[in-house]
């Protein structure tokens, strides 16, 4: 038992031996040592960087594919609602298509609308932001910079670029009208498709249960996380949209709208919605519209993505925070900002087809994130700690109380 002396917390305690390693192999490793397990794992591993690059070589077809495919799993629920109802299976789907036609029409109109007006408001704030530049290049020069470094940092203060790259994005009829084409026909395509994905399903059981249940509680898992994500992304959107109106932050709208947007990006999202109105609430209020900023920003994000959404959505996602941030970057570097914005879905998807669908790798559940058992045992753990500090406790008092009987 560990002795200790002095006075807490400056009390030293004998470090406890570190437990040696187990014995003999784990017990399922004898077996698959003979069928080269480490040889499989590494190309496995090479396997998969194919496949991601891959996917990167064809981002431009099969980011919006998989939007359009998580926006169709989101909408089933409707088409069997109304199937359910009496309405026959073809018109169903085809009200399912139209419904979400008519909300990305809606959305990319909003947006179109926002960024047209904050491309045109743009150049009034060109005299401030080389203000800034100025501003800051000074401070560069005190700590040392040399005048090429300074140069290269104040042409980054020019608006101007930032107008060329919103133009450009608008101006760039190509890429985004083949994005809509696939999005739309894939809306059109998918839906008639899923009619018979019960079907399907209930044939594939009997031979492919564990299948099944992989696929199964995937779109159960994105339907929960998207249409939950949606809904207070939009009350998040509209609250710091309000907020920022009132602050008389330029381009609320279009402020919104990115909150919006980077509602669906874990841990990175937040800051991604966050910078460009402490910009220009800088601009246009100071320090004392940036703080502002900062506390609505961060009150509401940390209400609605730290309280209100882990309660809603519960184990329906069940990954771990670092898995969370890497599947955001990994994504976002194969397809693009789609990518980030779909990073949760595709992970979970990831999830479904390697560990759910096989029952020998649900043991890495917990590992990946599922910590429902994990945590109870952490109670049950914490617990006994806390009842043998406890006995220890009233053991060190015991021979006191004893001794004071005796005299």
């Amino acid at each position: 038992m560990s002795t200790t002396s002095g006075i807490w917390p400056f009390r030293r305690r004998t470090r406890a031996p570190e437990p040696p390693p187990p014995a003999g192999p784990d017990p399922d490793q004898e077996a698959a040592a003979a069928n080269g397990r480490s040889v499989r794992i590494l190309l496995a591993l090479a396997g998969g960087v194919v496949i991601l690059i891959g996917m990167h070589a064809i981002a431009g077809i099969l980011a919006p594919t998989l939007l359009a495919l998580v926006l169709v799993i989101c909408a089933q629920p409707v088409r069997v609602w109304l199937e359910r109802h009496g309405t026959p299976s073809g018109v169903a789907t085809g009200a399912v298509a139209l419904t979400t036609f008519a909300l990305l029409a809606g959305f990319a109109a909003l947006l179109i609308i926002a960024m047209a007006q904050f491309v045109s408001m743009l150049p009034q704030y060109k005299e401030q932001f080389q203000q800034i530049g100025q501003q800051f290049a000074s401070w560069l020069t005190s700590i040392g910079i040399s005048p090429q470094d300074l140069k290269v940092v104040t042409q980054g203060f020019d608006p101007t670029k930032l107008l060329n790259f919103f133009s450009g994005l608008l101006g760039g009829a190509f890429g985004l009208i083949t994005f809509g084409v696939i999005v739309l026909t894939m809306l059109i395509l998918m839906p008639a498709d899923a009619a018979y994905t019960p079907t399907l399903l209930r044939q594939l059981e009997p031979t492919k249960p564990n299948l099944v249940y992989a696929l199964t509680g995937f779109a159960h898992s994105v339907r929960r996380y998207m249409v939950v994500t949606t809904v207070l992304g939009v009350v998040q959107g509209v609250i710091n949209g309000v907020a920022l109106f009132i602050l008389g932050v330029p381009a609320a709208l279009l402020w919104a709208i990115l909150s919006f947007l980077c509602s669906f990006i874990p841990n990175v999202g937040y800051f991604l919605a966050l910078v460009p109105p402490l910009v220009f609430g800088y601009l246009i209020g100071g320090w004392g519209t940036v703080i502002a900023i900062i506390v609505i920003y961060g009150v509401v994000n940390a209400v609605v993505q730290s309280v209100v959404q882990p309660k809603v959505v519960g184990n329906a996602v069940a990954l771990s925070q670092t898995l969370t941030f890497f599947s955001v970057l990994l994504w976002a570097i194969v397809l693009g900002a789609i990518g980030a914005i779909l990073a949760i879905p595709l992970t979970l998807l990831a999830r479904a087809i390697l560990v759910d669908s096989d029952p020998r790798a649900r043991i890495w559940r917990a590992v990946i994130g599922d910590l429902r058992e994990t945590k109870d045992l952490m109670k049950v753990e914490s617990d006994a700690a806390k009842a043998e500090r406890k006995s220890a406790k009233d053991a060190k008092h015991t021979p006191a109380v004893d001794e004071r009987k005796e005299e």
